[in-house]
């Protein structure tokens, strides 16, 4: 994998406990393409935007059942060294969820958490590919990351020192704290992370997915089964913003640049 990927996202997918369910909801909300392939002998559904490739859907796995994992959507940072960077990850305070393994012909990754324990993957992929370039408000693709962390400044600071990650504009929240925008590398923020609050039961990183409309997406959420939990609302740029549940119960959350 090319060092230009190095510390930024480049995947994401979601574990679910019925898969044909998951595949016709992200398909029929998002309106991402989704195409079957056999994975390491693991049934994995790969999602498409407008024909290019942004993240895939794979049955949970009994031992993430077994820790009481959830339906859930993970993302991938992209390494050029996965062991080196598990190394790097435990030093600053991480821990690993799953040991670093390779998957046969698709890339090495490891599942770890940052040390207030919020889940996401490493990898390294095989292919020198170079991956397309994507507009931050692509239809379908990921256009804002947000961390709730069990402390922003730790938080910050283990992920800095990581992957290189440094500050954008911060906002001051009044009593729901400090919201601290950051960037993986290139010129503009590319998500944000914040103390949770007290009714947030653990810390998570939450990917908004970009859609045309906020509205028609909400009906298309509530008329496949999905659940809201927080908006529509706005937030600055101006865009509007949801975060739901789909019927499995992993929490995803969507954006758009009008009502």
């Amino acid at each position: 994998m090319s060092s230009k990927y190095e510390g930024k996202f480049i995947w994401y997918d979601v574990m679910t406990t019925d898969v044909p369910a998951a595949k016709a909801f992200y398909t029929k909300v998002v309106g991402w393409e989704a195409s079957d392939s056999d994975t390491a002998g693991q049934d994995y559904v790969h999602f498409a935007a407008n024909g290019v490739p942004m993240g895939g859907l794979m049955e949970l796995q009994a031992d993430a059942k077994a820790r009481g994992v959830p339906p859930c959507w993970n993302g991938y940072i992209g390494v050029s060294d996965v062991d080196d960077c598990v190394t790097r990850i435990k030093a600053a305070g991480g821990s690993v969820l799953r040991e670093a393994q390779d998957i046969p012909g698709v890339g090495r990754f490891a599942v770890v958490a940052d040390p207030g324990g919020a889940a996401f993957i490493v990898m390294r992929g095989f292919s020198e590919q170079p991956m397309p370039e994507i507009p931050p408000t692509a239809p379908g693709h990921v256009g804002w990351r947000e961390l709730q962390a069990h402390d922003l400044q730790k938080a910050f600071d283990f992920y800095a020192t990581v992957f290189g990650w440094t500050k954008s504009d911060a906002m001051d929240m009044g009593p729901m704290g400090v919201y601290q925008m950051f960037k993986t590398g290139g010129e503009w923020a590319v998500g944000g992370m914040m103390t949770r609050m007290p009714d947030i039961q653990w810390p998570y990183w939450l990917y908004y997915f970009n859609v045309d409309a906020i509205d028609a997406a909400v009906t298309r959420i509530t008329e496949n089964g999905g659940r809201i939990v927080h908006g529509p609302s706005e937030v600055p740029g101006p865009m509007f913003i949801v975060q739901a549940l789909d019927p499995q119960g992993a929490l995803f959350a969507l954006v758009a640049p009008k009502r």
